[in-house]
């Protein structure tokens, strides 16, 4: 078995993250850590529909152009999720010299952190992780815990 991961909950209130990337995998972690108080900035040549409306709305900062060695700089955490492997292990690698947090999309080696699966109620924060091995479990099993959490509500 493969070390796991220990899993930690730590406060993103104002800790600035570079998010590399823009589209559907992007946003949906943009939209996670928003809820925890990061500051996001997001480097994509082009942004998803959703991407965009959140930059217009003031809810992120956004620079349309390919990432470039020294991105990463100044950041608490860096997200890599762009179409390119080779981009992505290059970010992997600023952060590794840099000793900046970072999460690959595409490689779970390359991942100082798995980014959860996140279930988010007025009493409890969930996160759940496969360890990059069974997405569609983590999915389903989400799913199980919102409708239980569903009907919790309902009887109190």
């Amino acid at each position: 078995m493969e070390r796991p991961y220990f899993p930690m909950f730590v406060d993103l209130t104002g800790k600035k993250v570079l998010m590399a990337g823009g589209g559907k995998i992007a946003l949906r972690r943009v939209q996670t850590l928003r809820q925890f108080g990061a500051v996001i900035h997001v480097t994509a040549p082009e942004l998803c529909g959703e991407l965009l409306e959140l930059e217009r709305q003031g809810k992120i900062t956004a620079e349309r152009r390919e990432y470039k060695p020294g991105d990463t700089s100044g950041y608490d955490m860096v997200l890599a999720a762009t179409d390119s492997r080779e981009t992505n292990r290059m970010i992997w690698e600023e952060c590794r010299k840099s000793g900046v947090t970072v999460n690959v999309a595409d490689d779970k080696s390359l991942c100082d952190f798995y980014f959860p699966s996140v279930v988010m109620t007025e009493n409890a924060v969930v996160g759940i992780s496969s360890g990059g091995e069974d997405p569609s479990r983590v999915k389903e099993l989400r799913k199980k815990i919102e409708k239980i959490e569903g009907n919790l509500h309902k009887y109190k």
